[in-house]
């Protein structure tokens, strides 16, 4: 099963995808759309629907999931990213891939065991369980976490077993 992780953001949208072969993860590739605050809005989102399509058509998943929307502080902020995780399901839509959708709290309770992890420890856990060789920037580990969240059935799978890896009781 491939997986395209998604971590919408106006300026910034990570992704990566992976395989799931078995239990086994396999690490695809991940990385960022970027869009430019001199741009208007409308072009912004269009880089990212065609950045994303983009990869879609590249890299073939069949599942996507997308890390949900927080509300800000900022109402304005928050409509912003909403806009840009309208236009991330859309592109998985039209691609027909199956779309699931994550809060944050549930992708660091998968991936961390701790739904309160602070991003270091997601990325931390992110390069331990693809084995990767450098850390990817926070966008990319973020949208990574979000496809192994989905990978292992969403909440809690990879909570028990960090926590006995944590106590060593598991080797």
């Amino acid at each position: 099963m491939r997986i395209l992780g998604i971590d919408p953001g106006l300026h910034i949208t990570g992704f990566g995808i992976i395989d799931k072969i078995g239990s086994k993860l396999v690490y695809v590739t991940s990385g960022c759309i970027k869009t430019s605050s001199d741009n208007k809005l409308p072009p912004r989102l269009k880089l990212i629907l065609d950045g994303l399509n983009h990869i879609i058509l590249r890299h073939v998943p069949e599942h996507a999931a997308i890390e949900q929307v927080f509300v800000n502080i900022n109402p304005k902020s928050t409509l912003l990213l909403g806009q840009a995780r309208g236009v991330a399901i859309c592109a998985a839509v039209l691609n027909n891939l199956d779309v699931s959708e994550y809060t944050a709290l549930q992708i660091k309770q998968a991936v961390v065991g701790n739904g309160h992890a602070k991003k270091e420890q997601v990325q931390e856990m992110v390069v331990r369980l693809l084995r990767l060789e450098g850390k990817p920037g926070v966008d990319a580990s973020d949208a990574l976490a979000c496809a192994i969240c989905h990978a292992h059935g969403g909440v809690g799978t990879l909570a028990g077993i960090y926590s006995q890896l944590k106590n060593g009781r598991m080797l």
